[in-house]
């Protein structure tokens, strides 16, 4: 008998919990040989999700539930689900059931056959509009900046092995970016494949600041490449002006006239320049920002209330996040 958990942030659900629940016992009522626990995340859900869990806790003990003091972030409490996690595998998913529970026997099949890390790769999404357009964008962006690959139209939906799991718990990134993460553990990594469908009930949490800022530390957190192209667009620029400087004192010195100088043009030089300039610094004050917050080493998390699950085996590992 192998132990699966199965790691779920809520973030204002209660529409979509019902179901959610209901679905998640029918799919792991097909797993054979398995001992299976959801661990929700109360993300400082405000829609009374939180009381729909308990309930859901109270009904029936393999539906555990971590209730955090406020609202962290996605991130932060999937890791936290994944520090609370006690079993051979684990499987991430989102709550909104654009994520199928259906296809977790698929992911759990794929690791008996000796996949460690297995990634729900989407063959299609729902979402469309500037939405469906920003997340295309996000993903060819992401794979040319990214010193770390990441397999396009992938998720947080995945499998990770006792493992996988244990080294990811060990990293310590306050300004997380999962995918990433778990490509940069290695293992033996392999992909499921599925519809992604669309929200039965209730709009997206994620708003587009949230998604900006999702994107950034997925850019941040994994490149050098924004700093580099800092470098060689000032380069460029410099070695341009040291050209036409060059240019002109050979035009003085033959006695050629020089070119005329103008309003137009110097305020766009100086507004180019400027521009390449301040881009530059919010570069380096990104970076500089995701260091300040490692050197605080504030808890990536906190947990107010713990129903059905106990504390992490380490005292210390849940500090540590």
């Amino acid at each position: 008998m192998v132990r699966l958990a199965i790691v779920v942030p809520i973030y204002n659900e209660a529409d979509t919990l019902p179901e959610l629940s209901l679905r998640l016992r029918e799919a792991c009522q097909r797993l054979e040989d398995v001992e299976w626990q959801v661990i929700y995340v109360n993300d400082g859900s405000t829609d009374g999700s939180a009381a729909v869990m308990l309930q859901q806790q109270q009904n029936d003990p393999r539906f555990a539930l971590l209730d955090l003091s406020r609202n962290f972030g996605q991130q932060a409490a999937i890791s936290a689900g994944l520090a609370h996690a006690d079993a051979d595998a684990v499987v991430i998913m989102d709550g909104d059931l654009q994520d199928p529970p259906e296809v977790i026997p698929d992911l759990v099949a794929c690791w008996r056959d000796g996949g460690e890390v297995v990634r729900a790769e989407r063959r299609s999404r729902q979402d469309d509009g500037l939405r469906r357009w920003g997340f295309d964008l996000f993903h060819r962006w992401y794979s040319w900046l990214s010193d770390v690959p990441l397999t396009q139209d992938t998720g947080v939906f995945s499998l990770l092995n006792r493992q996988a799991v244990q080294e990811f718990n060990r990293l310590p990134e306050r300004n997380r970016f999962i995918p990433g993460l778990r490509s940069w553990i290695g293992f033996d990594q392999r992909v499921v494949r599925y519809e992604r469908a669309a929200r039965p009930a209730g709009a997206p949490k994620q708003t587009l600041p949230r998604l900006v800022r999702y994107a950034m530390d997925a850019v941040f957190s994994f490149s050098y490449k924004p700093l580099r192209l800092m470098t060689a667009i000032g380069v460029c620029v410099s070695a341009t002006g040291f050209a036409l400087a060059c240019v002109f004192i050979v035009r003085r010195l033959i006695g050629t006239e020089i070119a005329q100088t103008g309003f137009t043009t110097l305020v766009t030089l100086i507004l180019f320049i400027g521009g390449i300039q301040l881009i530059a610094i919010g570069l380096l004050g990104e970076y500089l920002g995701r260091v300040f917050d490692e050197a605080k080493r504030r808890p990536l998390y906190i947990v107010k209330r713990r129903h059905g699950i106990e504390p992490p085996p380490n005292a210390q590992s849940e500090r540590s996040q």
